[in-house]
């Protein structure tokens, strides 16, 4: 394991795709980097998550400026992690009047967003091209518990927690007319699952919970758009598998008393095989073992993670 994140040389550029999946929905997915979901109603556009920087959102803007003039009235943030809030404030010129939120969300960018903006930027410095373009946290304009439904002229568009997973704020973007679900992070494809402020445990049934909407089409936090059933199903059944591989490895090494270095490497020899080919595996299983060690110990809330608390994290793991 290198002395600096895996991620910080992860400096090669991703493909982007901009793909319709229904007749209002489309997604902007980018080879495992965190995917932005696109809503295009009657008299608005609905953006969900918007990018790490105002610079990076300028990608997805020209992509959305592509196919409609509409005002990009609506940001949806599907929780509270910096490279998914940041580039919020690139939409200010694109007539944006709300930044949505759950209620759970804004706690946590209370809390510990500023700690979790410095932490991130330090960690992957290419999604964070032009972080000076950023002129501070993301605040949540419009707050919301459990569901809220807001229409774009005719289409309905329910915004919704189904449990905690990824985080304690986990929101869903539902457009039940065209069955098309934007997931956030609770769902992964073909990309690790961070787990760094994961409720472990509980993941499994909110992902019971997502599946029971029956979506014809899903929209990952990271990998390719889920355009069928057997997709939607394969997704959902790797992300059970990675979390649950993770958590039940790290669950038998503090039951035998096993610190966290050593849960590292019992953890990798069942993680490894299954999923050490997918994107940012090695940037994401430091955090997610640390977590799950904490978890499977008893620490029920994630402790914040601080710049300062990465780095101290990552060499302790060193071989």
């Amino acid at each position: 394991m290198s002395n600096q994140f895996a991620s910080s040389a992860d400096l090669e550029e991703k493909k982007v795709t901009f793909s319709q999946l229904s007749d209002h929905c489309w997604a902007y997915t980018a080879e495992g980097d965190p995917n932005t979901g696109v809503i295009i109603g009657d008299d608005a556009v609905m953006i969900i998550d918007a990018t790490a920087t105002p610079i990076m959102a300028q990608e997805v803007i020209r992509r959305v400026r592509e196919v409609t003039d509409k005002p990009i009235k609506y940001v949806v943030l599907t929780h509270y992690h910096a490279v998914r809030v940041l580039g919020a404030s690139g939409y200010r010129k694109e007539g944006l009047e709300q930044i949505i939120a759950s209620k759970d969300t804004y706690d946590l960018i209370v809390e510990r967003g500023q700690q979790d903006m410095d932490s991130e930027i330090g960690r992957f410095p290419r999604l964070f091209r032009g972080v000076e373009s950023v002129p501070g946290l993301t605040w949540p304009t419009l707050i919301f518990k459990h569901e809220m439904r807001l229409w774009l002229g005719g289409l309905e568009v329910r915004i919704m927690q189904l449990g905690r997973g990824h985080t304690k704020g986990d929101t869903l973007v539902w457009v039940p007319a065209e069955e098309v679900l934007y997931s956030g992070d609770l769902v992964e494809y073909d990309a690790a699952c961070y787990t760094g402020d994961a409720y472990l445990s509980e993941w499994p049934q909110t992902l019971d919970n997502l599946a029971a909407l029956n979506a014809g089409k899903l929209i990952p936090g990271r990998g390719p758009a889920l355009d069928t059933p057997a997709m939607i199903s394969a997704g959902i059944a790797y992300t059970r598998d990675f979390v649950t591989t993770l958590y039940d490895s790290a669950s038998e090494a503090v039951a035998r008393g096993m610190n966290l270095k050593q849960t590292m490497a019992h953890a990798r020899k069942v993680m490894d095989p299954k999923f050490n080919k997918v994107f940012i595996y090695e940037h994401c299983l430091p955090f997610d073992v640390t977590r799950a060690h904490d978890e499977a110990s008893g620490i029920r809330d994630p402790r914040v993670w601080t710049a300062e608390r990465d780095r101290e994290m990552w060499h302790g793991l060193q071989d």
